[in-house]
């Protein structure tokens, strides 16, 4: 017989098995010989094996198909019909012992990489649980709740409205009958039995002139809709904040000075503004209030298209015919309205350069606030 050296492992463990060739074993005695060497050498082998790798690799070459044992078992054909039972035996004692041997030894392994889990992802379940997460405010929630602050503390009164309006309180109470152009400059969300989403919050102005007649402070923030194309500054779907004044000899002053009010409390600094005539039906005479892009410092980006200003606070004195609409007449008393935009305002407070981020829900993006 002659020795032969095996190397299993992939390279992370060496085997040396004592191989004796089985081919042309014709006695008993050569077989029995065969069985007890390689019980002896794979006990030993198992004994010293340190990876689970160069277990699998003994149990293949003794224990596989093509292995020493499955080699030993097509030699029987060559002895004698007494010799076979006996041989039987013995090759059937040598297979269970070693296959119990292997068992233990893979057992050992699987308890050897559970503790070696357990102790990487071991918790001590005596600490107090740290309860929920806690949630953040959304940035057009938080200029909201300044601006409502910075109003209360001028006087005025918060108000709240339907988002799903009339056609009476969104266009004609507002002096926007149906045959006005003004109705074409708002594309709007119709629904069934001529309701709409209200594409402002000017409609509250109405309901709140009913509701607290003159004289009257009165913001009312919201949600609002507009059937528009989503762009960098353009949603179908933002928020304003509709305001109003209505008290007794209340002149463009008394608006100027509650605009710049606003700003520098929202801003917490002077900001460059501009107020240029401007058309709504709802205020006579009416007026743009824009501020300086501060995205780009007045140079020019795709938020204030260009143009180095951002449209932020449409506003007039109210028209006589909304003062009606409301109950008010319009000999004795008059005001001013503005809408100011929120989802804008905060664009231009924290430096969010695309209106769609504000909508989109990702968790990366609010985390900031």
């Amino acid at each position: 017989m002659r020795e032969m050296d095996r190397h299993f492992g992939g390279g992370r463990a060496t085997l040396h098995l004592r191989v004796t060739p089985l081919t042309g074993m014709t006695s008993l005695e050569s077989m029995e010989s065969a069985l007890k060497e390689m019980e002896t050498s794979a006990k030993s082998q198992l004994d010293a094996c340190k990876t689970p790798e160069a277990l699998e690799a003994i149990r293949v070459d003794v224990l596989g198909r093509k292995g020493r044992l499955a080699q030993v078992s097509k030699s029987m054909g060559q002895l004698t019909h007494e010799q076979r039972g006996g041989m039987g035996k013995l090759l059937n004692q040598v297979k269970e012992l070693l296959e119990t041997a292997f068992d233990a030894r893979h057992a050992a392994f699987t308890r050897e990489a559970m503790a070696k889990r357990l102790a990487g992802e071991w918790v001590d379940l005596t600490l107090p649980a740290k309860g929920p997460l806690r949630g953040g405010l959304h940035p057009v929630t938080i200029i909201q709740s300044e601006i409502e602050d910075v109003f209360r503390s001028l006087g005025f009164t918060v108000l709240d409205g339907p988002e799903v309006e009339t056609e009476y309180h969104n266009f004609d109470a507002l002096n926007i009958p149906a045959d006005h152009p003004a109705r074409d400059m708002q594309d709007t969300f119709w629904m069934t039995g001529g309701n709409l989403l209200r594409t402002h919050t000017s409609p509250v102005q109405v309901r709140g002139m009913k509701k607290l007649g003159p004289p009257l402070r009165m913001i009312a923030p919201g949600r609002v809709f507009r059937n528009e194309e989503v762009d960098a500054s353009h949603e179908h779907t933002f928020y304003q904040l509709e305001g109003m004044m209505i008290d007794r000899d209340v002149s463009v002053a008394h608006l100027i000075y509650f605009m710049k009010t606003l700003l520098s409390e929202v801003f917490r600094r002077d900001v460059t503004v501009r107020l240029r005539p401007g058309y709504f039906p709802f205020v006579e005479p009416g007026f743009e209030l824009d501020i300086e892009c501060l995205i780009c410092g007045g140079k020019g980006c795709p938020v204030c298209k260009q143009s180095g200003w951002v449209e932020l606070l449409p506003c007039g004195l109210v028209h006589p015919n909304v003062l009606r609409q409301g109950g008010i007449d319009p000999d004795e008393w008059n005001g001013f309205a503005f809408g100011l935009g929120l989802t804008r305002l905060a664009m231009m407070r924290y430096g969010i350069d695309d209106i769609r981020l504000l909508m989109s829900g990702d968790l990366r993006f609010l985390n900031q606030f």
